[in-house]
């Protein structure tokens, strides 16, 4: 039997995988260490940040948890923002002298992909940067289970982890099923608290990895298009919501529900030419991670509200087609073919009114608009571009093939 493709519109194959259990809901922190207990954890390396879990008092509300299951575990706090490598490291060694079984995050994207570092960095014999490198293939992960506490990054479900190395200014991701989290507990009321900026910079995050999925390279695939268009649209709405009422519960809920679904594969399933890979070249991501490298301040949502909207500019003519589409579901704007144009006009004037459209909401909640808002001027832009080589090769991209001199225009005109 032979099969049938129709033009560039049939769906690709595709693997779809995600294994984790999700607890969500008001007061499902006290579920961890039952939740955690059922599924076979046992002693643990409990994972924090800098010092707001504490003040918040969740992190003593996981402690209790914990020992009400008979979970033990040990203690590593201290993740910082884009976490660094050496953290990771001491992590590996504290927790195989302790003889941990699995790790507890209890953060953002920052201290999930730490822990997911030392999870599969305590089996490994080797240095931890290794994987990263790309020197070695990721074999064996402890068990993880994550509380959630900043939604943006998606790293609660996702088989992407990302660590920054100081020492050789990169930041660089691995991808992989193996160390996704066995368990996320997901309170939206936790997030109340959140500061603004890290709530825009999690609402842009999230819309950047519906982005990288949509514009993959490949034609329409109707059903996963109408998802993210529709998470991207969930989030439109929530946003300016949970600023203007930093407690309003359904807009919390929303946002740490659709950052979870934006990064967990299934707004890329049938868009990727590769049928193990997700879907996308990650281009947005790559340009953001050298600045976040270099500049370890830079919060990474921040910078793709800058970068992203950038490379849409750049890249559109590769397929017009697709920002039509884009502009037509996310934001109902259609072009005008009424004669006052060109349709080559009328179809850049409807592109360009999108990427407008999207970079000032971005604004709107406070993001930053220009790599100057950073403090960054156009001399930075040649150390990012020689650790973008290394971090991506001579080309990299799926929407549009970039070579270093496209990135770099790319970047310039970011200012």
């Amino acid at each position: 039997m032979s099969l049938v493709r129709i033009g560039d519109t049939l769906m690709k194959d595709f693997t779809y995988y995600s294994p984790t259990k999700f607890v969500f809901g008001q007061g499902v922190v006290d579920k961890l260490g039952p939740q955690m207990a059922d599924m076979g954890f046992g002693k643990v390396l409990l994972v924090f940040g800098r010092g707001s879990v504490e003040r918040s008092g969740l992190l003593d509300k996981v402690r209790a948890s914990l020992e009400q299951a008979g979970i033990a575990f040990v203690e590593k706090g201290g993740v910082r923002p884009n976490p660094e490598v050496n953290w990771v490291r001491e992590a590996i060694s504290l927790a195989r002298a302790e003889k941990v079984e699995g790790l507890v995050a209890v953060g953002g994207g920052s201290v999930i992909d730490a822990a997911k570092a030392t999870g599969f960095g305590v089996p490994y014999e080797g240095d931890v940067w290794d994987f990263f490198a790309k020197k070695q293939p990721i074999g064996k992960c402890l068990p993880i289970a994550a509380v959630l506490t900043i939604p943006a990054a998606g790293s609660e479900a996702s088989g992407s982890c990302v660590i920054s190395n100081d020492a050789e200014n990169l930041k660089l991701g691995v991808s992989g099923d193996v160390f996704r989290p066995k368990l996320a507990i997901m309170d939206p009321t936790v997030t109340f608290t959140l500061p603004a900026y890290q709530t825009a910079a999690g609402v842009t995050d999230m819309i950047a990895h519906v982005c990288e999925r949509y514009f993959s390279g490949v034609g329409p695939v109707p059903v996963t298009d109408n998802i993210a268009a529709g998470l991207i649209r969930a989030l439109l709405e929530a946003g300016p919501r949970a600023l203007e009422k930093p407690d309003d519960y359904e807009a919390r809920a929303t946002i740490m529900w659709t950052g979870m679904l934006a990064h967990n594969d299934l707004a890329g399933c049938g868009r990727s030419l590769n049928p193990t890979a997700r879907a996308g070249g990650w281009e947005s991501h790559g340009l953001e991670h050298e600045l976040s490298a270099h500049h370890p301040q830079i919060t990474h949502g921040a910078g793709l509200a800058v970068i992203m909207p950038a490379w849409m500019r750049y890249v559109w003519r590769e397929d017009p087609s697709r920002f039509l589409l884009f502009a037509s579901d996310v934001f109902g704007i259609e072009p005008a073919y009424d004669g006052s144009a060109s349709q080559e006009e009328a179809v850049e004037q409807t592109v360009l009114a999108a990427i407008d459209k999207l970079q000032a909401f971005f604004q709107s909640l406070g993001m930053p608009k220009t790599l100057g808002d950073f403090g960054l001027s156009p001399d930075d832009v040649d150390s990012l571009i020689e650790t973008l080589r290394i971090s991506k090769g001579e080309v990299f991209g799926a929407f549009k093939k970039l070579t270093m001199d496209d990135a770099r225009a790319i970047y310039l005109s970011a200012f």
